[in-house]
């Protein structure tokens, strides 16, 4: 049976970009997930393929779930790796998206067919999101890095080309697969503090999302989950002024990150404000304000 099982194959993709999402190492807060289902729920995509989790899963470590329908009927729900179409007409691009975990077995396997999917449909660039564990505290901006193999890409949006050796995730081999194949691609990363890495973090998840309509030119309606975000930071501040050693821990983290973060340089400029208005009101069917 082949791994990849298709819905239906869409066509007509204008200039598609794959954005990537997994569970598991990559994943801190939760951050990198949460932003692609929420960009695939925002924009209404469509899944369309998923992908067998029979080679590729430690059931033992990625358990199958029991799930009870309506009328108490059990079935299974495997860990699939779902993919998604995105089609949004007054965008410069659609978008696939793909939600799934991080695979235990055979990783060069899995990114060659993601690979192959994404020439198939005729994607230009492949993204991936991460998050990763760091000495920042919740209070300031979330930061979020990256790197691109585009260097045009890399001057337009102030990535860099990474420098980092180490052990890896299926991220790191997904762009090693990429970059062999001559499909562009780019990683974007946010840092999540360490100190509270359990619970989901919809404000790591918005802020990638940010960067990540940047990277591809699609505006996302993500006001839900700017509410979460300003609840999550809400709550994790009560809870800090509870514990007098976390609070200690959390002013130590605001004076090493610097004034510098407060940068007039780190706002966006009028123009990419405006910019980002007229293309999220033609998503949406409406007139910009001349």
């Amino acid at each position: 049976m082949q791994p990849l099982r298709w819905n239906y194959r869409p066509d007509h993709l204008r200039a598609p970009a794959l954005v990537c999402g997994f569970k598991g190492w990559n994943d801190a807060g939760d951050a990198a997930s949460s932003a692609v289902n929420f960009v695939s729920e925002a924009l209404g995509a469509r899944e369309f393929a998923t992908i067998d989790p029979e080679d590729f899963y430690d059931f033992q470590a990625t358990r199958p779930r029991i799930k009870l329908s309506d009328n108490q009927a059990r079935s299974i729900e495997w860990p699939e790796v779902h993919l998604y179409e995105a089609r949004i007409p007054r965008a410069p691009r659609d978008l696939i998206l793909l939600s799934g975990y991080e695979p235990s077995f055979r990783w060069r396997t899995f990114t060659g067919l993601i690979v192959e999917l994404a020439e198939a449909i005729g994607a230009q660039m492949v993204v991936t999101l991460g998050a990763l564990l760091a000495d920042v505290p919740h209070t300031r901006p979330v930061s979020v890095t990256g790197f691109a193999t585009d260097p045009a890409l890399v001057s337009r949006l102030g990535l860099t080309q990474s420098s980092y050796e180490g052990p890896t995730g299926i991220l790191g081999v997904l762009h090693d697969a990429c970059s062999t194949a001559g499909l562009p691609s780019a990683s974007l990363w946010a840092a999540v503090p360490h100190y509270i890495a359990a619970s989901p973090n919809p404000k790591a998840a918005l802020a990638l999302i940010r960067k990540l309509e940047g990277l591809v030119g699609v505006v996302i309606d993500a006001g839900e989950l700017e509410t979460a975000a300003a609840d999550y930071e809400r709550q994790v501040n009560l809870a800090v002024q509870h514990d007098p050693d976390i609070l200690a821990f959390v002013e130590k983290l605001e004076a090493a990150a610097g004034e510098e973060e407060q940068d007039i340089e780190d706002l966006p400029s009028g123009d990419s404000i405006e910019r980002d208005l007229q293309r999220f009101l033609r998503q949406r069917g409406q007139e910009p304000p001349s």
